[in-house]
């Protein structure tokens, strides 16, 4: 069985890290600690999900949503965001121009987030 492919834009490693760690199993987690690691990927990986900090010294995540949706219109509308900081409004513009499946706050519970992964996956593929 292929598994789901997820790219993960964190500038703080540690978060990378456990994200990495506790989703492997079941998805191949790609991870960049940078927005230009993550367009990076994008241009030589196929992804079913999108997962960006919204709070990053280069640009934001909406700011990198704005860009995915650019340049990588036909990714799926699979895209979350995870962040213990974030404007309100920042996250209704993400919602409404940028294709933002969900907004998770930090910490996550690995299996709502799970369960949110999933769902967004099978929601953009119909």
């Amino acid at each position: 069985m292929n598994k789901y492919t997820i790219l993960y834009v964190d500038d703080e490693e540690v978060n990378l890290r456990l994200f990495k760690n506790t989703f492997r199993r079941e998805f191949n987690v790609l991870t960049a600690q940078s927005a230009n690691e993550g367009f990076a990927i994008l241009n030589s990986s196929q992804v079913d999900v999108v997962i960006t900090d919204q709070r990053m010294p280069e640009i934001t995540g909406l700011e990198f949503l704005k860009m995915v949706n650019e340049k990588f219109s036909d990714i799926p509308p699979s895209r979350l965001m995870l962040s213990g900081f974030s404007k309100p409004e920042e996250i209704d513009i993400a919602y409404n121009h940028y294709k933002l499946f969900k907004f998770v706050s930090k910490p996550w519970n690995n299996q709502e987030l799970r369960d949110t992964i999933l769902k967004a996956i099978f929601d953009g593929k119909h």
